[in-house]
């Protein structure tokens, strides 16, 4: 297990709980990149990937981990995209 590979995973996955605070209350999709978010989400999986095949060890709870996260904030990504198209349908109808 490679300590600093550890802290970096803690490091990511600190700041995992703020963004996805930040998506559930503002209830918008203002600020954040979906690509982005799949491509981050695409890193944690090969992580994952790559600790089965070749290198078994503790910290593939961390990618998993810090990839539940994320995919958490796509989820919350896709609602609040929802949100917004039903708010824009309603101003129209408005």
């Amino acid at each position: 297990m490679s300590v600093f590979e550890a802290i970096m995973l803690i490091c990511f996955g600190a700041a995992w709980p703020v963004s996805i605070y930040k998506s559930y209350v503002s209830r918008t999709t203002a600020g954040k990149s979906v690509i982005f978010l799949y491509v981050i989400f695409a890193g944690y999986i090969s992580g994952v990937i790559h600790k089965l095949v070749y290198n078994p060890d503790v910290v593939i709870y961390l990618y998993a981990i810090n990839g539940l996260l994320v995919f958490t904030d796509i989820l919350l990504y896709h609602r609040n995209r929802r949100l917004e198209s039903r708010a824009i349908l309603s101003a129209d109808r408005g």
